[in-house]
């Protein structure tokens, strides 16, 4: 290879190198883990169940000066449900130093999910849409590239599924904890 040309590709290595780092002061990219805690309320026809629940999840998100947009996978496990969430979260920020209160709204639909009342019952759950709302505090750590959430949400899908006749609807509530990793 010619020293010209060898040139030519260093140089424009580290012009492309340095234009991503421009672009990070404008907004982050970030990955992340939830857990959480609450409860999780099964309505249908003025009767309604209520269960502990425990959820898990992972994030992929975009991290601007007032706004955060982020995909979600949420897994969620009652005595009797196995959840599985795809959701598109839009969060709103005040613009504070180090701790930052936020409130989103988020729309998704479940997948492969299931409903098991006893040993002998098993029932898939068709696809549904839901929707969440969140209200939040972020702690942005300095000096470490990591971000710590701490909020309350709450989910809602309307006719989950239908159990002896009936269509069943579902609202959880929890409190979260989620860890941001920034790049």
């Amino acid at each position: 290879m010619k020293i010209k040309t060898l040139g030519f590709l260093t140089a424009a290595a580290v012009m492309s190198v340095s234009g991503v780092a421009n672009a990070n002061l404008l907004f982050d990219i970030y990955a992340g883990g939830t857990f959480g805690v609450g409860g999780s309320t099964y309505f249908a026809d003025g009767n309604n169940e209520s269960y502990s629940l425990q959820s898990y999840g992972a994030v992929l998100g975009i991290d601007v000066p007032m706004f955060r947009l982020e995909a979600e996978y949420d897994y969620s496990k009652t005595d009797d449900t196995t959840l599985n969430f795809g959701m598109l979260n839009a969060y709103f920020k005040l613009p504070t130093a180090v701790i930052k209160p936020y409130f989103g709204a988020g729309v998704g639909t479940t997948f492969s999910s299931k409903f098991e009342p006893s040993e002998n019952i098993s029932l898939d759950i068709d696809d549904t849409i839901a929707y969440q709302g969140m209200i939040g505090v972020t702690f942005d750590l300095p000096a470490i590239p990591f971000n710590v959430d701490v909020e309350g949400r709450v989910l809602y899908a309307s006719e989950l599924f239908e159990y002896a006749n009936e269509k069943i609807d579902l609202l959880q509530y929890q409190g979260r904890i989620k860890l941001r990793y920034v790049f």
